[in-house]
């Protein structure tokens, strides 16, 4: 029927009525953390261009990661910053790395908390890129071998799931294959699937000091333009053995999210990053926006594309609001 017996407005009227008919709901369980762990002891190192984060050294990061929980937060995502760095990034394998320490710290401390290891290797190598450098780019299968080492690693210091992000063909069902091998079939895989190189980690590499040092990342990281090339990575990924798939970025982003919710039945993972998160604080600061309202309406509109479960900075900020 139309006009006037229809009239929308009418479950508008209400805050009740709004709340009945309300579409896409974020919730605390749709969120995680990410956090920055380094070497030191009370180390608490201010990122000017993410406002509120931190490099935490793994005391104060413990103590952060119990405030987060104690507000609700369920899940973070671990960054680390070594004290050193190597051509390959064996540094990231280690028994005692920075986030294996972080990781056995956290569980110790906070035992219900959800921690997840970020798995590259840009954070961990001298040139900055997320694999080792053979003929001036980044050698595809020498790097799986890394990112395998690294993920048992992190396994093994007790991490409850991995996230390959180094966008290398084939590392997912290298990295299950080792896993599985060394009797961590229970870990799961949260692939950086559709991870796009874009402009948005400008702030990121400043907090993970991963910028590299030559070149960029277009030779491994796709191309912005392309919606297709995302579904045939996703369905390597899914093929692989990944136990959810991601995209990255989220907000420019929102047309792939719906297409891989529409083509594959994977919880799909959406990562609000440092320079969509940075923006929305830029502009708070300037006065020019509602941070609060505008924070909420970019979660929500990132889960009503298809996300299952949002990466974001924002998170500690929003928390009490859900």
């Amino acid at each position: 029927m139309r006009f006037p017996v229809t009239r929308l407005r009418r479950l508008r009227k209400s805050p009740i009525t709004r709340n009945m008919v309300r579409e896409t709901k974020l919730t605390r369980d749709d969120l995680i953390m990410p956090l920055f762990v380094r070497y030191g002891e009370g180390v608490k190192n201010e990122i000017p261009s993410m406002p509120g984060n931190y490099q935490l050294s793994v005391d104060l990061l413990v103590e952060r990661c119990k405030e987060l929980y104690a507000k609700g937060v369920q899940s973070v995502l671990l960054f680390g910053i070594p004290e050193h760095k190597d051509d390959h990034g064996h540094v990231a394998c280690e028994h005692n790395g920075i986030v294996q320490q972080a990781v056995r710290a956290i569980k110790a401390e906070v035992p219900e908390l959800y921690v997840i290891a970020d798995i590259c290797n840009c954070e961990y190598t001298t040139h900055g890129h997320c694999g080792t450098i053979i003929d001036g780019d980044v050698d595809n299968d020498s790097t799986l071998v890394t990112l395998a080492k690294q993920a048992v690693s992190m396994a093994e210091a007790g991490v409850d799931m991995v996230a390959p992000s180094d966008m290398m063909d084939g590392r997912v069902g290298v990295m299950r294959k080792a896993l599985d091998e060394n009797k961590f079939t229970h870990v799961p895989i949260m692939a950086y699937s559709a991870k796009y190189a874009s402009a948005f980690y400008g702030p990121f590499r400043d907090a993970a000091e991963s910028a590299p040092q030559f070149g960029d990342r277009s030779t491994y990281q796709m191309d912005p333009a392309n919606s297709n090339e995302a579904l045939r990575e996703v369905e390597l990924d899914i093929e692989e053995g990944a136990d959810m798939v991601m995209v990255k970025p989220a907000l420019s982003y929102l047309d792939i999210i719906r297409r891989l919710k529409d083509t594959f039945n994977m919880p799909i993972v959406a990562y609000n990053v440092s320079g969509e998160f940075s923006m929305v604080k830029a502009a708070a600061e300037k006065g020019w926006i509602d941070e609060k309202r505008m924070t909420l309406e970019i979660l929500t509109s990132i889960k009503r594309a298809g996300a299952d479960v949002i990466i974001s900075y924002h998170t500690q900020d929003i928390i009490d609001e859900l």
